[in-house]
């Protein structure tokens, strides 16, 4: 598309699909965060409880809650009628600790 301005090639562009994708996309994170939040907890309760295993526990379900409550403002914004707002580098970066913290747990609790 040589001579032709982007923002002459971005009229025929559909914004509201990309959108939708990246609400999929925070919805299934979410998902997979509470599979592994629970799988961290079941671990971590299996044989009994323990004071290293119910401090895991809260840790991971502590993480697991402010990882909820990103994902669910995202969610809330990319659903609103109009143009999405950026992601703040502050929300991304606490979601992804969030995301990485809660790995780490359940790769502790395992071993």
């Amino acid at each position: 598309m040589e001579g032709v301005s982007a923002a002459a090639a971005d009229v025929g562009r559909d914004p509201g699909l990309q959108p939708e994708r990246t609400r999929l996309a925070w919805r299934r994170t979410t998902l997979s965060g509470t599979v592994s939040a629970v799988l961290a907890v079941k671990t971590a309760l299996h044989g009994g409880p323990s004071a290293v295993g119910v401090v895991a526990c809260a840790l991971c379900v502590a993480l697991w809650l402010g990882f909820l409550l990103l994902a669910h403002r995202r969610i809330r914004a990319l659903a609103s009628p109009g143009a999405p707002s950026a992601l703040t580098p502050r929300h991304a970066t606490a979601a992804a600790l969030c995301t990485v913290a809660v790995a780490v747990c359940g790769a502790a609790l395992v071993f």
